[in-house]
């Protein structure tokens, strides 16, 4: 019995790391090639609008949920958001679905294609149209005259922010200040949405730092 508990948990824990482990690699390898060791029947390749990205197939069936999942409710049913990917739960397992019309997220993917159709924008990433709505974006349906839209210029990226600068009110050490940052870095991470909003990720850090004790400009 043992044994049999042992091989399920690290199911569990290769299919956690496998699937949260997605967006990281596909973002750090750009949109022009599949992140390594995805190559294989469990993942497309989604190029519509030169999107460019993997992701698991539908139906797929993972032993866990990937870390930094979303849990929506919708029509009494209850599904679950990661980096583009939607699951509902199956037994002990969750299958990769696809979203229904009408549910809401509160984040776009961290990858997605904006499209400009009918003078509306769009938003697309695998295989599902987004557009704002009240509390987020809502998945719609193809709007008419998706097929022969075209991806909007790609904006280019924006400068990246000064590191701000950290001031120890109770005179902590240099050894000190980077072992607090280093700690709140990693606490930053857990919150909501700091993965996909920089802001979010740098306001948590200032908050933590504050809280130890150090002026934050």
């Amino acid at each position: 019995m043992a044994t049999i508990q042992r091989f399920v948990l690290t199911g569990a824990i290769l299919a956690l790391a496998v699937l949260s482990g997605m967006t990281q690699a596909q973002e750090r390898h750009g949109r022009g090639g599949p992140p390594p060791g995805y190559r294989s029947p469990h993942w497309q390749f989604d190029n519509r609008y030169h999107h460019d990205h993997y992701y698991p197939s539908r139906g797929y069936v993972a032993a866990a949920l990937p870390g930094g999942s979303i849990s929506i409710g919708f029509h009494g049913g209850n599904y679950f958001y990661q980096g583009g990917v939607w699951f509902r739960p199956q037994g002990p397992r969750y299958v990769v679905v696809a979203p229904p019309f009408g549910i809401v997220v509160p984040l776009l993917p961290p990858a997605y294609t904006t499209l400009y159709i009918g003078g509306a924008p769009y938003y697309y990433a695998n295989g599902a149209y987004y557009a704002t709505a009240p509390g987020g974006y809502a998945v719609v349906e193809p709007p008419p005259g998706a097929d022969a839209a075209q991806p909007a210029p790609v904006p280019p990226p924006p400068k990246p922010e000064p590191d701000p600068i950290l001031y120890p009110r109770t005179g902590q050490s240099p050894a000190q200040t980077e072992a607090d940052r280093q700690e709140c870095n990693r606490w930053a991470t857990t919150q909501p949405a700091a993965m996909a909003d920089a802001s979010v990720f740098q306001r948590a850090v200032a908050a933590c730092m504050d809280g130890r004790g150090y002026t934050v400009r």
